[in-house]
């Protein structure tokens, strides 16, 4: 932890296409900007995707040579320029 940066897991940078279906808004694909144990951070500049924290979405990578899993994550983080995900530990 750094100065006011409260978040328990380390970031790393990776930018990544990630498909991310929310039951209401429908379906969007992003670019991730961080990852870390904890979630991802998605990068949302001009599409109108605007969930409330907590609500629950999936997220799948795209562009590898198999199906990437999909994950279900929670929105726990909202900035000027995207949103931070935290994988659902719960899974309900």
């Amino acid at each position: 932890m750094v100065g006011n940066d409260r978040r328990e897991h380390m970031r790393t940078a990776m930018s990544a296409k990630v498909k991310v279906v929310h039951a209401e808004l429908g379906e969007f694909i992003f670019s991730t900007r961080d990852i870390s144990d904890g979630g991802v951070f998605i990068v949302v500049d001009t599409e109108p995707f605007v969930p409330s924290l907590g609500d629950k979405v999936t997220v799948q990578v795209q562009g590898l040579p198999v199906p990437a899993p999909v994950l279900e994550m929670v929105v726990v983080r909202k900035t000027n320029d995207g949103y931070g995900l935290q994988f659902d530990q719960n899974g309900d």
